[in-house]
């Protein structure tokens, strides 16, 4: 019966799938220029555009595997990785895989470089992030530790330190290649550990270790350093590190309250990374507030209907589960949003679901599929407590009438 009810899982997979929906939309937006035969409209990657042309490029490949690993993940049993045991466990096994994938994009004949960056793998046609699958494992992880350590994560050798150990290793083969990945990983990782029991006072040393570590990667690279100098006058430098962050303005500017029309952004051909990091300009340009209303609403439902299934959730690892995944994504959106309108910083870190990225889009999806499988649990344990309830005869008066069960 519960099966028929519109639930949380349902919510935030029909929000994931908006998102998604959207960003194939936008990144075949932003991609498009008129430059082909007689002026017609181009995409600077895809080709010509046409009313099919978009179906039927890697995008949109990569945005319906995306769904369709949501929903594989929504109908697994999340407790099983909680349960399982020894070198078959599945999550130990991706543990172990995702950071030595991670590794292998420092070996030079290997690691795959884009824009200066070595963060991919390729194999044959295929471009892939290990630090995506490192992001979303270390949620994994560190619940299961927590729910498994929980007795003694007050302490700081037996609970704490193997955790922070294990974080440390994994923003430390990410972070000289994408710092803002490798801080996203520290935070979540830093909240998670608080939720299952560490000590304040323990954030002490972590905080030191911590912000040494991120002041050392911000000297090394020099044009880290400019952009902290220049995001809070960016016109010191138009030409040069504040390019970016004065171009993302104009497209606000100039999308106003209206927009300026699906496929009319101007600031598309100034922005770089427009399909990116920088997609959310682009998007409100064209879509004007109500677009940009879209999408942090799409946001803000996710991260509401989540957190009630991690409220509802029975046990430990469940909720450490759903709230890792719902602060690294929140935490993640809120970056980009901030960054783009120059709140902090410029940082190049992707608006989940919506900026272009096969190896991001499939990974957050099945993280919102794994939250979907806590709520199909949580709903197939509330019906068999009615079920034995009714049975014992203790719930016929609340039986008489409908149940509504609340996402929020």
């Amino acid at each position: 019966m519960y099966l028929r009810m519109v639930r949380s899982a349902h919510i935030l997979i029909a929000c994931a799938a908006a998102l998604l929906g959207l960003g194939v939309i936008m990144v075949h937006s932003a991609g498009s220029v008129v430059g082909g035969p007689e002026g017609a409209v181009v995409d600077s990657t895809f080709g010509p555009v046409g009313p099919w042309s978009m179906f039927a490029t890697k995008t949109s490949l990569y945005a319906g595997v995306a769904v369709l690993v949501m929903l594989i993940v929504s109908r697994l049993n999340v407790r099983q990785l909680f349960t399982a045991r020894g070198l078959t466990n599945p999550l130990l096994l991706l543990v172990l895989g995702a950071l030595v994938l991670q590794g292998l994009t420092m070996v030079p004949s290997l690691g795959h470089e884009v824009n200066g960056a070595y963060r991919w793998l390729k194999v044959g046609p295929i471009t892939f992030q290990p630090s995506e699958l490192v992001k979303w494992v270390m949620v994994l992880a560190i619940a299961w530790w927590c729910a498994r350590r929980s007795a003694v994560m007050h302490r700081l050798g037996a609970g704490v330190t193997p955790a922070i150990l294990l974080v440390t290793l994994a923003c430390g083969l990410i972070v000289r290649e994408d710092l803002g990945t490798a801080m996203l990983i520290g935070l979540v990782a830093v909240v998670l550990l608080i939720a299952g029991g560490m000590r304040l006072w323990v954030l002490l040393p972590v905080f030191i270790v911590g912000g040494a570590g991120v002041v050392a990667a911000v000297m090394a690279a020099p044009y880290r350093m400019k952009r902290l100098m220049i995001y809070r006058d960016p016109w010191i430098d138009p030409q040069g590190a504040g390019y970016h962050p004065i171009q993302s303005q104009l497209a606000f500017a100039e999308g106003g309250v209206q927009g300026s029309g699906l496929g009319q952004s101007i600031q598309k051909y100034y922005i770089p990374e427009d399909t990116t990091d920088f997609i959310f300009p682009v998007l409100t340009e064209e879509l004007g507030l109500a677009g940009a209303a879209l999408v942090i609403g799409l946001f803000i439902a996710i991260l509401w209907t989540g957190l009630g299934v991690t409220r509802d959730s029975r046990d430990l690892f469940s909720r450490l589960v759903g709230l890792g995944i719902l602060t690294t994504l929140g935490v993640q959106a809120a970056i980009n949003l901030a960054v783009v309108t120059v709140v902090v910083p410029t940082k190049g870190i992707a608006l989940p679901l919506v900026s272009n990225g096969g190896t991001g889009w499939i990974m957050t999806a099945g993280a919102l599929g794994l939250l979907a499988a806590i709520d199909n649990a949580n709903a197939i344990e509330e019906a068999e407590a009615l079920s034995t309830d009714s049975a014992d005869g203790t719930d016929e008066e609340d039986d008489a009438e409908p149940r509504l069960r609340l996402t929020g």
